[in-house]
């Protein structure tokens, strides 16, 4: 019996000792950053490397944790629905009395399983979209020096499960977080690194990790099938299709119009072919297949083709066509759909993150009662357009049946006319 009790002793003197020495090797202390405005100009470029706007308008975001917990957020509703094992709590995260507690499917009063989703859920939400939270409230911001690079600690001075802790996150070349350092008080190693690099693109246009990698005895943390949704927005920009009679418009076989009286487009839509006209040049042009293109001098073709002039109808047409049909491509690829409040009413904000000539550029559609576009605002970084106004006025219904735009009037009264506008088959 001693000889089993000696042997246990070792046991847990080695164990002790292996503790000690792992924590010894691996606990660091928290670093001492630097407040003010560098930091807060180093957190805005990660805001703006993230996308923090697309997050902000992103209504559902459903995601688990380890496949032990599981999220469905509608975030402009301020509730989360959490399940674990044959536990659901409708969770008000505004309202906490006002949530509910299912067991096995049926209503329950025990009450005391709020509290416990509601931590799940702060835990839980912070390793899908702390990125996201850098400017919460009761966060204080530091640039910290790390290894000859410029880090962004976070610490949490207040709110969540549990305030005072503080990360450190490690920013790539373009400044998008791939790891951080946690100095916790659930964890009693500083320092302990997780990675932020399995990320995935979601259809509201942010990037979220599909799971982490922890330094901490090689552990992972899977965030499952990770989802974002605006089905609201959708649901709006499908009634804009609608009061413009989109199905119409994809069975058009051809389109003609002009843009200010100077240049002139014949478009067979059904094939994608289209005569660009301007001055004494015509561009038949060939979309998406620019070398199959061929131009013309006063109607007479060109037999070495010119291809800045293939590339000049192609760039005209990609933005005297956008001034047309552009409530028509609401779902093109690569759109992205989330709703604005405008003066107590709902508006659609669509951004173009693919195609086209200039990718990155938002549109904020303004409707009227029966969901017609009437103007947009329009954010171009490339032209340095932040918000300038734009109608969208005098539509005709055509031959076709879809509904075209004839005029559009800018800030400061400049018009813009669309020429003879004729859809038909």
């Amino acid at each position: 019996m001693k000889k089993l009790f000696k042997f246990i002793g070792i046991i847990l003197f080695l164990f002790i000792a292996v503790i000690a020495i792992y924590y010894f090797v691996n606990n660091e202390d928290l670093p001492t950053g630097k407040k003010g405005k560098e930091a807060d100009a180093l957190a805005i470029k990660m805001f703006t490397a993230i996308n923090h706007e697309a997050f902000e308008n992103t209504e559902t975001l459903k995601w688990s944790f380890r496949n032990e917990h599981f999220y469905t957020w509608n975030k402009f509703e301020n509730i989360v629905h959490v399940s674990w094992d044959h536990y659901k709590v409708t969770l008000n995260t505004k309202q906490i009395h006002k949530s509910d507690v299912y067991i096995d499917g049926k209503l329950s009063d025990k009450k005391e399983l709020i509290k416990q989703a509601q931590d799940f859920f702060n835990n839980d939400s912070f390793w899908l979209i702390a990125p996201f939270k850098i400017f919460d409230a009761g966060t204080e911001r530091s640039i910290v020096n790390y290894k000859g690079k410029d880090a962004l600690l976070i610490t949490y001075t207040s709110g969540g499960t549990t305030p005072g802790d503080s990360y450190l996150w490690i920013l790539d070349e373009n400044y998008h977080p791939t790891s951080f350092k946690m100095w916790t008080k659930i964890i009693p190693i500083g320092g302990v690194a997780a990675t932020w690099s399995d990320w995935k693109n979601t259809k509201t246009g942010i990037k979220l990790p599909t799971k982490h990698k922890l330094s901490l005895f090689g552990m992972e943390i899977g965030m499952g099938n990770v989802k974002t949704e605006n089905a609201k927005a959708d649901a709006l920009a499908n009634e804009v299709l609608k009061a413009i009679n989109h199905n119409a418009y994809k069975k058009t076989k051809n389109v003609s119009w002009s843009f200010g009286g100077k240049r002139h487009f014949k478009w067979d839509k059904e094939n994608h072919v289209v005569d660009v006209s301007w001055d004494t040049i015509r561009v038949n042009l060939h979309p998406d297949y620019l070398e199959e293109s061929t131009v013309y001098y006063n109607d007479i073709e060109q037999e070495r083709k010119d291809s800045t002039l293939i590339k000049k109808a192609w760039d005209i047409f990609n933005n005297d066509s956008f001034w047309l049909v552009a409530p028509h491509k609401l779902f093109d690829y690569g759109t992205i759909r989330s709703i604005k409040i405008i003066d107590n009413k709902e508006a659609l904000l669509v951004k173009y993150t693919k195609g086209g000539t200039t990718p990155g550029d938002s549109y904020l559609w303004i409707l009227d009662k029966n969901n017609l576009p009437i103007s947009f605002k329009m954010y171009v970084p490339s032209m340095k357009l932040d918000g300038v106004n734009a109608t969208w006025q005098d539509w005709i219904t055509t031959e076709s049946g879809t509904l075209l735009p004839t005029n559009h009037t800018f800030d400061g009264g400049k018009n813009l006319n669309m020429g003879d506008v004729k859809a038909y088959n």
